[in-house]
Order: C-alpha cells, then structure tokens, then sequence
C-alpha cells in the first residue's frame, strides 16, 4: 500500500498549513468564536478564492482540481490542527458526494457554487432516537402534487445555522428501522415550513435542530431514485467517517506538540517536569496514539473506493481505535496542564473538547465495535 502523497497534494498541505498558520492561530479563533454566527465567513471565501481548496476533490469538468479522498484527507488533517471551525466536511465532502452521485442539473449548478465559497451544505441525517443507525429514521415525505412535503426532526445539524441548502435523509416509505424507503433530498435553508432552533457546542461550533412542519421542497430535491437512498448514505457516512478520523488524527498531533512544549516549560521541584520519568512516559505513549491516528486514518482513506463490506470494516477499525486514542491522548494532556489545561484562556481545553466531540461524530468506539462484530458474524454465517 502506496502511503507517499503526490507534489500537488504537497503543496495542498503546505499552502493550507501556512495560511492556517498566519490566519487561524488560536487567538484568532477566539475572536471568530466571538463574532455573530460563531465563525468568520470571510475565512470559508478565503479557502475558496486564496486557496482554491474547496474543488480540491471535485472532478475538472465541474470546476475542480480532480482530486479524490486522499486530497480530502490532507485538507481534514491540517484543519484539525486548527481546530478550525469550517464546514469543509459536510459541504465538500458529504454534500459534495450527494451531489457528483445525483449529477444533472444538481451536480452542474451546486459544485460550481461549492467551489466558489457560495454554497454551504449541512447534512441532516440524524434524529433523536437514531443513535447512528441512518436507516432509524421517522423524518417523513409524502409527494404531492407540488413535489414533496417533509414532516420531521432532526438533531444536532452541524453548520446549519448558516448553511444554503440541507441534505435531508427522510421516509418515503416503510418504518424506522427499514433499509428500504429511505430517499435522500437537497433542500433550500430558507423553504417555508423548516424550523431551527441553533445552539454552539461544546467545542465551538454552530449547530441546529431543524423541524419540518409540513415544508414543501418541490418535485426537484428528491437526489436519486425514490426509496433507495440507503447504499449512498452509508457511503457518505464513510466517507464522513473517514474524514472525522483525519481530523482527530491532527487534533491529537497538536495537542501533543502543545502538552510537550508546557512540560518542558513547567517547573515543579527546581526542573522542568518533562525531566520527570513518568511525564515522559506518559508523552511517549502520547505520540504513539497519535501515530497510530494517522496511520488508521490513511488506511481507512485508502480503502474508500473498495466494495461497500471492505470499505465499512476499514472504517469502523479505524474509527473504533481513533476514538479510544483520542480519549487517552485528550485525558493525558488535560492531566499533565493541571487545572489551567481546562480554562478557556489554553488551546489546550479547546483542543480537548474538540476531541471529545471527534470521539463520537459519526459513531463512538462501541458503535464501531459492535459493526465490526456484526459483519463478521454476517460473514460467517
């Protein structure tokens, strides 16, 4: 298995981390936390217009720079250093996905305003009784002579506070629980009838829950055929999954880097306590979690384009192990800063918080584990 990165994808690294760097440390951060909305949007038109970042993973015939998941995941890796609060995930990858696998009038009119840093895409998959399971779902369509008139609750739409459009898993037909009747809708924020209530989270950023209360969306938000949505959003969320690990994998090399420098600047009994024997075991087994991250987090990118089993089992190992590195790694950290590691004037905490919220995107260590159980049994059977 190839693990080197291409010159472009290099220099797609390179420009990210400095511009990151420059524009996104973590007094600036602070201050965007503060702004109305809970971000700058000058920074999202910045990745678009200064970097070019946003088709790094679109085919050149929409506008892109032809890039794949690879390119995807140096991009999440270096935001996770930053703990950068940018929707790149929900919008370039998950809506993205949606979108190339709808193609049409979607794909041609959607990417180019994805690209250019118009188009934001939340993606609204998960309700309150869903615990990870996309197919648990009672968000309802129901066609009528206008199109398709959704009635649900979702929870917990990361970006929707300001998002332009909102892809929206819902039932067409069968119950909760069923694989089939599941269809999958690219919706206007602002259509009549959806209702939000926003609220930040631990870690910073905007979310939503949205209601739908008889909204109307018309006879072109139905992506694909009616009913079967199911195989896409299962490869979206793997997609997203994988993803979510890049990120956690940068999160746990910076947050590394910063409990090392402070043990090498904090003095306990005449010396740095970095110069104490259990400090440095305790960082050593620090950096191999995070190694791991990254290795985990490249095998999982790598197997994306593999049939849909190879593929989940690929993901839920690196998930599974991610997840319990990255508690280990945040637990650690907080434990070596002491009581200032968990104040809002250290990147530390925030750091921490972030990967608490990474530990359980898109399913935590026993969601996983319990995949994994569950295809294997399958296979056996």
């Amino acid at each position: 298995m190839d693990f080197s990165f291409t010159e472009t994808q290099g220099m797609l690294r390179d420009s990210l981390a400095r511009y990151l760097r420059e524009r996104y440390d973590f007094d600036s951060r602070q201050k965007m936390l503060a702004m109305p909305g809970g971000r700058d949007p000058a920074i999202w038109k910045a990745f678009a217009e200064e970097l070019g970042i946003l088709g790094a993973g679109f085919p050149e015939e929409h506008g892109g720079l032809g890039g794949g998941h690879v390119d995807h995941m140096v991009i999440m890796e270096e935001l996770g250093r930053a703990i950068a609060i940018e929707p790149y995930l929900d919008t370039c990858i998950v809506g993205g996905g949606a979108l190339l696998a709808a193609g049409g009038d979607h794909a041609a009119t959607l990417i180019p305003g994805i690209i250019a840093g118009d188009v934001i895409i939340a993606f609204a998959w998960a309700e309150p009784k869903s615990r990870y399971n996309p197919a648990r779902i009672e968000t309802r369509a129901t066609a009528d002579g206008a199109g398709w008139t959704l009635s649900g609750h979702k929870s917990v739409v990361i970006a929707a506070p300001y998002a332009t459009h909102v892809l929206v898993t819902a039932r067409t037909g069968g119950a909760s629980g069923e694989r089939d009747g599941v269809s999958l809708f690219l919706v206007e924020a602002g259509t009549a009838g959806i209702t939000r209530r926003d609220y930040p989270t631990v870690d910073g950023w905007m979310a939503s829950e949205l209601f739908f209360e008889r909204a109307n969306v018309g006879p072109h938000a139905l992506l694909g055929a009616e009913g079967q949505a199911m195989g896409l959003v299962d490869e979206l969320l793997d997609r997203a999954t994988a993803a979510t690990c890049a990120e956690a994998a940068g999160t746990m090399r910076r947050l590394h880097e910063l409990t090392l420098d402070y043990a090498k600047q904090r003095q306990q009994f005449g010396q740095p306590i970095s110069k104490f024997q259990v400090i440095q075991h305790r960082l050593v087994d620090m950096l191999m979690e995070a190694e791991q991250a990254v290795s985990m987090a490249y095998q999982a990118t790598l197997r994306l384009d593999l049939r849909a089993a190879e593929r989940a089992r690929a993901v839920s190992q690196a998930k599974a192990k991610i997840a319990k590195g990255a508690r280990f790694l945040g637990q650690s950290a907080i434990q070596i800063h002491g009581g200032i590691g968990i104040t809002n004037e250290l990147a530390a905490g925030h750091y921490f918080k972030r990967l608490t919220m990474l530990e359980s995107r898109y399913g935590d260590q026993d969601h996983h584990l319990a995949r994994l159980e569950a295809m294997m049994m399958a296979e056996a059977a």
